[in-house]
């Protein structure tokens, strides 16, 4: 009688607890309709931050103040859709001034004048004063809007980024005219990828995926030649063809000066950042300038960069470009105010460009080109190799950025470093001892970008979507399934609670004080509402932990099921058995 009533009570105790775990897994009532605020604010943000050529408002640049041009390409007719904004929105249409067929063929000397360039499809801009199509920011906008049933506008963008390709050189930074001469960090295989996997991809030719693969191809010889090669390492570096100050900084008129001031105030860091000048040059020093710093008649953002008889270097600025490039602007990764990005192979870059290459194995053997596919192989398996030999750090069991200039491995703790975890790279230690890292980088909020606090908005305490994404889906594709539902919890939780409180997604967040109100010392101080690749992070990030839920909940099933084909635990039967 009394093993009778034990037996019931432990039979009891284990279907209240397994029915305790699978009810906490469910949101409450209040939970799912503050979800459901959320997903349609996401929903109708698509249409929200759609633009085309037959709208006024894409021509909008906040960032400059100059009226709005629209660039054709070179030879181009006038689309009939441009000659009926034109007359809408009052705008100047002109052509750029020859072909482009590779990036640098037209400079923004060319073309002084700001204005966008002519794109044939709707696109997706990020929000706030990013009124343009941006190169990585696509990429994550581009999974948001797949799993968000608008596979149309997605294959729009990927068309798109074929245009640019075909008609300016390169994906660029963004479809303006400052932008023609530099990148952003390459994601277009994954792009295509992204739209040609998915289920309502199905329709998609091989005749579109051929064509995709042709245009890849030009892409990535963006990154294997120069100025884009790290030394002699087989590596890439981010590099900008331009020089002195970035236009698009127009709008906000301290940030040079802020970065003098600082390095004024720091003189034993990077003092070749800085050079002594008069704040108002003769001609004759005005063109030296122009070659020691930057040309003071071409750029009013350079002409009022100066500080007590001081300015910023050539080698600065073209540190400073790179990093635009590279997306991370600005952080102290490479050097205050990554002023010499342009001196490293990054984790990052080297880490898209294996998957890259591993992405075009792929596609070449859909396409039957068995022969280009062992190509994309072996490069693949070189630049492995070598991000071996030059990022990988055992005694540290992370992964750094490589100063190719001076020969040495960098200590600057960054969350690119989960990048080769994202990329496949990685093998199963090393993305054993990265994982023992994450505390270097995780907060209550979510992952932050690094373990300093530099004042600069891709340093801690800010945590970003895309790169949150990327080391969460990386940790879930080496088995760290635990930690990649965590940290989704953590930043989802973020987003959301910071939404019901404004009705906003924000461009990143607080992960120490989990709050979009960000207080930013130096560089961009706003935080831009949209945000195009919050949104399709959001997506993803709420997507796996249903999928988690799920399994859970399905394990949690199997379990009940289990215990009532066998009640007695293993161990009680051993006991009965051995008693008889």
């Amino acid at each position: 009688m009394i093993r009778t009533a034990s037996r019931s009570a432990l039979l009891l105790l284990s279907v209240c607890c397994t029915a305790a775990r699978f009810a906490f897994a469910q949101p409450s009532h209040s939970e799912a309709t503050d979800k459901a605020k959320i997903l349609r604010y996401i929903d109708n943000g698509w249409e929200t931050l759609s633009r085309s050529m037959t709208d006024c408002k894409s021509l909008v640049d906040p960032k400059v103040t100059t009226a709005p041009v629209l660039y054709l390409p070179a030879g181009m007719l006038t689309p009939p859709e441009v000659t009926a904004m034109q007359q809408q929105c009052k705008v100047e249409v002109r052509s750029l001034p020859r072909r482009i067929t590779h990036m640098g063929d037209v400079r923004v000397s060319d073309v002084p004048d700001e204005g966008l360039l002519y794109l044939p499809n709707r696109y997706v801009v990020p929000g706030g004063r990013f009124n343009e199509m941006y190169g990585w920011d696509s990429y994550f906008i581009i999974l948001g809007l797949v799993a968000d049933h608008h596979s149309d506008l997605a294959r729009g963008i990927v068309e798109n980024f074929f245009f640019e390709i075909e008609n300016y050189g390169s994906i660029l930074n963004a479809n303006r005219n400052y932008y023609l001469t530099r990148s952003q960090p390459p994601f277009l295989t994954s792009m295509i990828r992204a739209v040609y996997e998915h289920p309502a991809g199905a329709d998609i030719s091989n005749t579109w995926l051929a064509s995709a693969y042709r245009y890849a191809k030009l892409d990535y010889n963006t990154w294997t030649s120069a100025p884009h090669l790290a030394g002699d390492t087989g590596l890439a570096r981010y590099s900008d063809l331009g020089g002195g100050p970035v236009p698009e900084m127009a709008d906000d008129s301290s940030y040079y000066t802020d970065v003098i001031r600082w390095l004024l105030s720091h003189p034993d860091l990077h003092a070749d950042y800085l050079i002594e000048a008069p704040d108002d040059p003769t001609p004759t020093q005005a063109a030296e300038l122009a070659t020691t710093s930057c040309d003071i008649a071409a750029s009013k953002v350079c002409a009022a960069a100066h500080v007590s008889g001081h300015r910023l270097s050539a080698g600065f600025y073209h540190g400073d470009r790179a990093m635009r490039e590279s997306g991370f602007d600005t952080s102290f990764r490479f050097g205050p105010f990554s002023g010499s990005t342009d001196h490293y192979a990054p984790v990052c870059l080297n880490s898209l460009l294996y998957k890259y290459e591993r992405d075009m194995e792929r596609i070449a053997n859909l396409l039957g080109l068995r022969a280009e596919a062992a190509q994309w192989r072996q490069r693949a398996a070189a630049r492995r190799a070598a991000i071996n030999k030059y990022m990988w750090d055992p005694a540290r069991g992370m992964f750094y950025d490589y100063d190719f200039t001076t020969h040495r491995l960098s200590n600057y703790n960054y969350l690119t470093a989960f990048y080769p975890l994202w990329a496949g790279l990685a093998t199963p230690q090393q993305a054993a001892a990265l994982e023992k890292h994450l505390p270097l980088m995780e907060r209550n909020a979510g992952l932050a970008m690094s373990d300093f606090d530099s004042g600069t908005q891709w340093d801690l305490p800010f945590g970003w979507a895309p790169t949150t994404w990327i080391a969460i889906d990386g940790l879930a594709r080496y088995g760290f399934n635990k930690d990649a539902d965590r940290i989704a919890a953590k930043f989802s939780d973020t987003i959301l609670k910071n939404f019901l409180n404004d009705g906003t997604i924000r461009e990143k967040y607080n992960v120490v004080g989990g709050s979009s109100n960000v207080d930013v010392a130096t560089g961009y101080k706003t935080n831009v509402v949209g945000f195009g690749w919050t949104n399709g992070v959001y997506l993803q990030m709420n997507n796996l932990l249903m999928r988690s839920a799920q399994h859970r909940a399905t394990a949690a099933r199997r379990e009940r099921e289990r215990e009532r084909q066998d009640p007695l635990p293993v161990s009680y039967q051993h006991r009965i058995s051995f008693s008889r």
